[in-house]
């Protein structure tokens, strides 16, 4: 039997079969996965008694299965779909955190857009609220602002508010929307201007994106206009050797991250005391071979150096971002020495 479906009236397991005959082998097995013992058994049955298909038949189903999904209400992207389909592949509590985060989407971006509330602010708005609302802002901001919040608020306060952060349990949606609400009357007309950075900070950031060169020459230029500004922006900059204020996890963490022989080019124009750092943060032996690997890389140039040490900052951001290390601000004037 020959199928041309202009002739035939193929049956919704005829077209399936068709489909299915069609597609690459692991894609099959894909869709194989999803389906119990009986449906295999009909389909492959079915399989088995088609024949041959001719090409205009195979077209046929799948434009008839393109225009069918295309005019469908079915697919249609919301929090409610969204949560359907999170609840089948999804355990229940990590799906409903994930549509905690997702949930608003107003209540997403008031925590985006309450880490960039000035720290006094939000510190002197938090201080007069009950500690168990406090300790859920400070879960839910990032970890940097809510560290500089505690340290504004009165120390017995913000022991309070740590301990039962540690002690926190998922909060009702109920009780978060209100949390949220509350937070959006207060500071509405606040965000614009409270999260509006810093000058110097926004420099010193695309600064940290230029090259050495590039870096030197614009802070010399600014240095003739004003040294105060030219010394702020050096203080907000973050290096390559400022990877050395990072504590022994962190460090130990990005190490494991990293391409090997961006590291060990990065480490030819570090520090000695930067050097020792890295080293004393890795086993003797993989201390050993990144010193040989070095030394047999003999001359290279200062633009692939800093372009090392430009990605392993990169990637120390991205870990920072995902709270997987911790970055200090702080700069050499301000660490304590033991």
């Amino acid at each position: 039997m020959s199928i041309d479906n202009e002739k035939f009236r193929l049956s919704g397991v005829e077209k399936a079969a068709i489909m299915i005959l069609s597609l690459p082998e692991e894609q099959t097995s894909l869709i194989f996965d999803k389906l119990d013992e009986e449906e295999i058994k009909v389909l492959s049955h079915t399989m088995t008694s088609l024949g041959a298909v001719k090409p205009r038949a195979v077209q046929r189903v799948f434009m008839d299965f393109v225009n069918e999904i295309s005019s469908t209400n079915s697919l249609v992207g919301s929090l409610e779909s969204t949560e359907r389909l999170l609840a089948k592949v999804l355990n229940r509590d990590k799906a409903e955190q994930i549509m905690e985060e997702l949930r608003g989407p107003e209540g997403r971006t008031v925590w985006e857009k309450l880490s960039n509330v000035n720290d006094e602010m939000l510190a002197n708005f938090l201080k007069n609220e009950h500690p168990q609302v406090v300790a859920v802002v400070m879960s839910r901001v990032r970890p940097e602002k809510a560290a500089k919040v505690l340290s504004i608020l009165a120390a017995p306060i913000a022991k309070d508010i740590i301990m039962r952060m540690i002690r926190l349990e998922r909060v009702r949606k109920e009780n978060l929307e209100v949390i949220e609400e509350t937070l959006k009357a207060e500071f509405t007309n606040n965000f614009a201007r409270s999260s509006r950075r810093d000058n110097h900070e926004l420099v010193a950031e695309i600064f940290n994106h230029f090259d050495r060169e590039t870096e030197t020459n614009y802070l010399e230029r600014i240095e003739e206009e004003s040294q105060d500004s030219a010394k702020k922006i050096r203080s907000l900059m973050f290096t390559f050797e400022d990877l050395i204020t990072l504590d022994n996890n962190s460090i130990q963490t990005l190490l494991r991250s990293v391409d090997r022989q961006k590291l060990s080019l990065a480490l030819k124009g570090a520090s000695d005391e930067m050097q020792t750092y890295i080293f004393s943060n890795m086993s003797e032996r993989a201390g050993k071979l990144m010193q040989e690997e070095m030394t047999n890389m003999g001359m290279v140039r200062v633009r692939d150096v800093e372009d090392a040490q430009a990605a392993i900052l990169n990637t120390a951001k991205e870990l920072a971002a995902t709270g997987t290390i911790f970055i200090s601000t702080k700069k050499e004037e301000d660490r304590l020495i033991g």
